[in-house]
């Protein structure tokens, strides 16, 4: 069962990602939401109607929980949650690191089940199944997670900012304590990228809060069967966390 809700992740997060690659650097409307930097496009909407499409032709009862369209409540016993375009304002820079994330969980108990992430500029998509283990694909063919990389002295951690100005003075403060465990730090701007960079092994960590379920749905339970430790947040908003032990 959960084989088959990650293949059916997949083609839907690359049915999203294939819209948006399309779009890349062609002209769209761009709306601002929630404050400065919280960016909106047309191809956003359009990603997550074609990520709709796929899901609810192959399970019509189940769940869908969107970021840009109305939640659909279904009568199945699962809800898919999904980011059309995860990394919105690295899309209109027409920086490379953006994606769409599709995962799936158990209403009855809220268990993650399966979620991929597909980002089309690098042409790589990961995903995972729960107790199967988490995979990436990419055009030299498929591999494990994580990934077998050069051991350095290197410990790398990824992070994010909040769109709230005193929010993101507070994360800037608390960065000091936290890069003492680190040598460097990247930041991606898209936090399901980032998981799945630490799912491969590629950081050791990521830490950011103020996140929606649908910024993390699928990175986290792909860090998480890649063997990383993985925190989601207790209440809406909170933090999220993944690291290599």
């Amino acid at each position: 069962m959960t084989e088959e809700l990650r293949l059916l992740a997949v083609r839907a997060a690359r049915h999203g990602a294939d819209v948006c690659l399309r779009q890349l650097g062609a002209a769209v409307d761009v709306e601002t939401k929630s404050a400065p930097g919280d960016v909106v496009t047309a191809v956003d909407h359009a990603a997550e109607e074609a990520v709709r499409a796929v899901l609810l032709e192959a399970r019509p009862d189940d769940s869908v929980l969107g970021e840009e369209i109305a939640e659909r409540v279904g009568s199945g016993p699962l809800q898919w949650v999904v980011d059309p375009l995860d990394g919105t304002t690295n899309f209109t820079r027409r920086i490379p690191y953006f994606g769409t994330s599709v995962a799936v969980r158990s209403l009855s108990d809220g268990t993650w089940l399966a979620g991929a992430v597909c980002a089309p500029a690098l042409a790589v998509t990961w995903s995972a199944a729960k107790g199967l283990g988490a995979q990436l694909d990419s055009g030299t063919g498929r591999d494990r997670l994580p990934l077998e990389l050069l051991d350095t002295t290197a410990r790398v951690v990824g992070t994010g900012l909040s769109y709230d100005p005193g929010h993101r003075r507070r994360q800037l403060r608390q960065l000091g304590a936290m890069m003492t465990e680190y040598t460097d730090m990247r930041r991606f701007g898209a936090a399901a990228v980032d998981l799945c960079l630490v799912a491969q092994g590629s950081l050791d960590a990521f830490v950011e809060d103020d996140l929606a379920v649908h910024d993390w749905a699928a990175g986290a339970l792909i860090a998480e069967e890649a063997g990383a430790v993985v925190t989601r947040p207790a209440r809406p908003g909170g933090g999220v966390s993944a690291w290599w032990r």
